[in-house]
């Protein structure tokens, strides 16, 4: 059993992300998980996400904290994602995503490793 605490999270640079800073709770280099990794992404307003992962294969869960978050689809459709709600994606499904808010908003990010089964 591994216990976690944001004090003990280092922040990251994500690709193609703005205005966000990225921390990972769990994943094979924090505790070893091997199936999936698990992270926080706080978001500045204005911050976001760059349209990413349509060529993806691995499924992914976007579960909002704080705030909320506007997901776009490729035919430009909008989601908005408010706090104590979620989102998922199959593989191959690609997202742009930006805080549209004067409100800073915090997400949990979940997303498989290629090789889980």
């Amino acid at each position: 059993m591994i216990k976690r605490t944001v004090s003990e999270l280092k922040p990251y640079e994500a690709p193609g992300h703005f205005g966000c800073t990225a921390m990972r709770y769990h994943g094979k280099d924090e505790t070893g998980a091997e199936k999936f990794w698990i992270g926080k992404s706080v978001f500045l307003p204005g911050g976001g996400a760059d349209w990413a992962y349509e060529d993806n294969p691995l499924e992914k869960v976007y579960y909002v904290l704080k705030g909320e978050m506007t997901i776009t689809d490729k035919e430009g459709k909008k989601y908005v994602v408010k706090a104590g709600e979620s989102i998922s994606f199959p593989p191959n499904e690609g997202r742009g995503l930006k805080n549209e808010t004067n409100e800073s908003a915090e997400m949990l990010v979940i997303i498989n490793y290629p090789d889980a089964k």
